[in-house]
Formats: structure tokens, sequence, C-alpha cells
């Protein structure tokens, strides 16, 4: 699948420190400690409705730490899925009459023009759950063999209890896992399952809905063996990374995880689990069952600089839930501008300080928050104060551009 397109970070001055993130499995701030080479897997959207706030505030969070680390001299391999068959996109599909490929690709290519907007930089593999069909097939064969998978009626499951480490990435007790199972996307009552918290693997066709020829017959793939697979084809058995949104942790990467240990014999699969907010609107969760989404393309259409929607995500710390207000973003159109007619003085203040900082506060678990308030310090002496530096104005842009993605223009 195609990505999308964005410029590389120029090469600031010095280098950046090491990245401290949250860990889930942990419930601790440590330092990520990749080798030359970063790796990151993302999950990404099933597109049945693209990209609102919520999915922003992720991917721009998770695109911060690819801007840390690249600063940091780590040459990044980051890979992002797309969930372009599942039964949300099938249930649009009956919804409103369309066929359900011309809305994954609609919605797809939508997520691509809006990322490139917001300077998110686009992942070195960009996969579709279709194109990933045939390894899913080959690893359920996999944990067939090995006794990891068993049918329900013409369904497959995996058994979670097979791996001792079930349970360790979200930290949830059984009870709680049934309930968060059944509310995302989970079958813990289904009959005939050996235990509630088994989940699909392989979907046995069903009467008019897409289904692939494979050797396990015909049908489709379950949820959480598709980023298992994608992971595993290109990432390896252990990455430094694996995000999302905090919504995630379960059942989501808890099952992949599980997954990738039967298959592997590798453990951890991630050595970080790190998770972004959840965005509310309107009261609650912004989320597409209530329909309370505001939309990226359309703030766009309406005239806001893409720069301040990515600025109104970064004035908060990335893994705290918060509520989406036209007066937050009206405060980073503010600031945008403040910012773009620093960058356009003669003269500044020295930069050099500024990269200090900025570097500290993003290595200390992205402190978004605290860099947004250094730019704008400098900002208010350059505009207030002037400097004498003629090159500063223009290295303050190239810095913000750097390191938060934000382009000033």
């Amino acid at each position: 699948m195609e990505s999308w397109s964005a410029p590389m970070p120029r090469a600031l001055r010095g280098k950046g420190k090491p990245l401290a993130l949250f860990d889930t499995s942990t419930g601790v701030v440590r330092p990520t400690a990749p080798g030359p080479h970063a790796t990151m897997y993302v999950c990404g959207i099933t597109p049945y409705d693209a990209t609102h706030i919520g999915h922003a505030n992720t991917y721009v969070a998770f695109d911060m730490i690819n801007r840390v680390w690249r600063d940091a001299g780590h040459q990044v391999r980051y890979v992002q899925n797309v969930t372009d068959i599942d039964d949300p996109l099938l249930e649009r599909a009956v919804a409103t009459g369309e066929n359900w490929r011309e809305i994954a690709d609609r919605e797809t290519a939508l997520f691509r023009d809006d990322m490139a907007g917001l300077n998110v930089l686009p992942p070195d593999h960009y996969i579709g759950a279709v194109e990933s069909i045939p390894s899913v097939a080959r690893k359920v064969m996999e944990l067939q063999e090995s006794g990891d998978v068993y049918a329900v009626d013409d369904d497959l499951y995996f058994r979670v209890r097979n791996d001792e480490r079930f349970g360790s990435i979200a930290g949830l007790d059984e009870n709680d896992m049934v309930a968060v199972f059944a509310e995302r996307g989970g079958d813990p009552g289904r009959q005939g399952k050996e235990h509630p918290l088994d989940c699909l693997v392989w979907q046995n066709a069903r009467p008019e809905e897409p289904a692939w020829d494979t050797p396990l017959g015909h049908g489709r793939p379950g949820w959480h063996i598709e980023c298992a697979a994608i992971a595993l084809d290109y990432l390896g058995p252990t990455i430094d990374i694996q995000g999302g949104g905090s919504d995630l942790a379960f059942p989501h990467h808890e099952m992949g995880a599980s997954e990738v240990h039967r298959l592997t014999g590798e453990w951890p699969f991630a050595r970080h689990y790190v998770h972004s907010g959840m965005v509310a609107w309107q009261g609650h969760k912004m989320s597409k069952s209530r329909g309370n989404l505001v939309f990226v393309s359309q703030l766009v259409r309406e005239g806001t600089d893409p720069m301040a929607i990515r600025l109104a995500l970064l004035a908060h710390h990335y893994r705290t839930d918060w509520v989406w207000t036209p007066h937050g973003l009206e405060g980073a159109r503010e600031r945008l501008q403040r910012w773009t007619a620093a960058s356009q003085l003669p003269y500044g203040p020295p930069v050099d300080p500024l990269i200090d900082r900025v570097r500290e506060v993003l290595a200390d678990d992205l402190r978004t928050p605290s860099a947004l308030d250094a730019v704008d310090s400098w900002v208010h002496t350059a505009l207030t104060r002037g400097g004498q530096d003629p090159a500063s104005p223009g290295e303050m842009a190239t810095v913000v551009d750097t390191l938060l993605g934000i382009r000033l223009t």
C-alpha cells in the first residue's frame, strides 16, 4: 500500500538526548534503548471514516518519537498498518450502500493527505490487512501446528492460556479483561470457545462478505493476528516500540504479544508498549460509534492551517486524556502567528539554549507542552527585545520544524 510523502527533518547542531518513555507493561518511565536502528510499529486506522482529532493525536505523538530518535542519531524503521478489511468497514458499507473497497480506498487516501498536511513523517512500510492475508494464513497454520489454535465451527481461535505471559501488557485482572474484550470487538460469550478470552485468528467466509482463498480455507483474518504478522514480517521478533491509542493496550496489544510469543518463543515482543491518551469532545471520548468527531480535513477546508492543529495537539502531553475545544485551537492559531512573525525578524537571540531545552524536555517522556513553552519564551524575547544574530530567526524555524514538526512559512 502506498504511504505519503513528507520532507525528512534537517539535522541540527549537536545530538539529541536518549529518549525515555512511559511503558504500559511496567508502569514506569524508562529509557528506550534502541541500537543503530530503532524499530517502531504503530497500529493504523480502520478506514471507514478518516482522520479525526483522536487519530491525529496518536499519530503526531508517534511522529514525535520518530523525530526525537532521529535527532539522537538513530535510523528509524517504522511500520504502520491499515485494517482495510474488518467488521466496522463492512457495516459502514451496508449502511451507506457503497462498496467496502471504495470506502476503504477513499478514506485511506484522505488519511494520507491529512498526515502529510500535519507534517507526520511517513512509515517505511505502510501495509494493508488485505495484502497481508497470505502471511497471516501462514502464521495461523504455524500456530495450529504448535497446538495454539483450535476450531469453533469453521472459525479458528487462539488459545491465550497457552501463553504464560498473557495479561502482562495491560495489567488487567481476568474479570476486567473479559469486560473490556466484549466492549472492544471480542466475543467472550461465544459458544464452543475453550476460554472467554480466546481470540479469533481466522474467520470462515460469511454470506455476502468478502473472503480470500488460502490454505486455511475461504475467509479473512482476525484483527490481532494481522498486526502480529505484519510486525514480524517487517521488523522481526523483538521491536523497540509498539504503539497506538490507550484503547489498544487491551485486547489488541495483549493478544498480539501472546501470538508473537507463541510463534517465535521471544519475549518481550516490544521493549516498550507506548499509548497515547484519548481525546474527548461534547462530553465523551471522540469515537466513530458516538459520532462526536472533529475531522482534520474539515478543519482544513474551513481554513485552519494544519500546523495550528498540530500545535493544538502538542499543547497536551501525549499520554493524558484531554478535551478538544475551539478555544484551544484558537490559542494554537495565535501561537503559530507569533512563531511565524519571530521567524521572519532580521535578528534574534541565540538559538543554542533553545535547542538544548527542547531536546531536554522531549527526551523526558515527550514533554511537548514544556517544549512549546521554551519556544514561546524565545519568541517573546525576539519580538520584544530583538537580538544581534541575523541567522537565529531562520535557525529557530529549523528547530521547531525538525524537533516539533511545525513548519513556519
